[in-house]
């Protein structure tokens, strides 16, 4: 599994995964982006955070918390 930093923002292609960036990036959450967000939506996953108008992430606190419910 992929070592997550202990504190700070997580951009959605480091949690769904991007096979086709050089080097490829690994999924932690194996979903595509359209169920991420449905499942934003419906509050499975969690919300993002605005770092900018066009940049949102997550904290890695709540990817952790979502590993710890999605593992039960």
């Amino acid at each position: 599994m992929l070592e997550l930093p202990e504190t700070g923002y997580l951009r959605l292609k480091q949690i769904i995964g991007d096979p086709k960036a050089t080097p490829p990036i690994p999924a932690i959450i194996p979903v595509s982006k359209s169920s991420w967000y449905a499942g934003v939506k419906a509050g499975i996953y969690p919300k993002s955070c605005k770092l900018s108008l066009r940049t949102s992430a997550w904290t890695v606190e709540s990817i952790r918390t979502l590993i710890e419910e999605l593992s039960k």
